[in-house]
């Protein structure tokens, strides 16, 4: 469906005023549940799976996302298996949402851009929750953000990266830079490739990407009145450990996630 058809199907959308009624108000109680966790469990970005237990702190996080998605309406679904800690997990990325759709999964630290920091509320929450910042163009942060993502995975924290390097429509899948995978070298950890698709009634939708010149919050007040999407996230093959051939695991990382995104060598829900 191209833009103006999906704008004309959402005016003349009976329903979206009344999602809007329900949706807003839980909406802003669960941004007070987030900042009580944020402060009660403050260090949680410093724990870690101890003996195949996960703390509490990442369930909670976990449980936090889900929330989120089910009151924008999102039914997620797993396919596969993710890799114990630690591991990097590189993901494709259309979406702010996808974030918060890895978390439901694993209590990951994420790679985001620096100006993510500075938002109201949103930067301290990403910041209590382990992000790593990174200042897009400035190959100083960029080897500043590849220690800190090898300092995370040798004291058994996963990281999850988007290789892409920005978000796209979610149509076309971008070349992957390959520099990201030297982190996981360095930490002697493994890579698995995991790939994050909409759908609705069936048929691959891409709703949940931000339109053409759409800001961050039209796009999230937009999706907050759509209706709703099923989300899968599906856990692929581990990545082959390629010594000095990081270009060659990039490349294998996103041929795995374009295949699932095509529908090719689905796993079992």
């Amino acid at each position: 469906m191209n833009t103006s058809a999906s704008s004309t199907a959402r005016a003349r959308d009976p329903w979206r005023v009344v999602r809007y009624l329900y949706r807003v108000p839980l909406l802003l109680l669960h941004v007070i549940v987030a900042v009580v966790l944020a402060i009660s469990v403050f260090t949680w970005a410093r724990q870690t799976v101890d003996k195949g237990r996960e703390p509490l702190a990442h369930r909670l996080i976990r449980w936090w996302s889900r929330v989120l998605l089910r009151i924008f309406g999102f039914r997620v679904y797993r396919y596969g298996e993710p890799l114990p800690d630690p591991a990097m997990f590189v993901c494709n990325h259309s979406s702010w949402l996808d974030i918060e759709l890895m978390h439901t999964q694993r209590a990951v630290c994420f790679v985001a851009k620096a100006e993510i920091a500075r938002w109201p509320l949103v930067g301290w929450l990403a910041s209590t929750g382990g992000t790593i910042f990174h200042r897009r163009g400035n190959n100083h942060s960029l080897s500043v953000v590849m220690k800190e993502m090898t300092r995370r995975l040798n004291i058994g924290r996963s990281v999850a990266v988007f290789p892409e390097g920005g978000t796209n429509d979610g149509r076309t899948l971008k070349v992957f830079h390959a520099r990201i995978f030297q982190a996981a070298l360095d930490a002697d950890a493994q890579v698995q490739p995991a790939a994050l698709r909409f759908m609705r009634n069936g048929v691959r939708c891409y709703d949940a990407g931000f339109l053409p010149d759409e800001s961050f919050m039209g796009n999230f007040l937009r999706l907050l009145g759509d209706p709703p999407l099923d989300v899968e996230v599906h856990f692929l093959k581990p990545v082959p450990r390629f010594e000095a051939g990081r270009k060659r695991m990039a490349e294998t990382a996103r041929q795995a996630i374009a295949d699932a995104l095509d529908g090719v060598g689905e796993g079992d829900r």
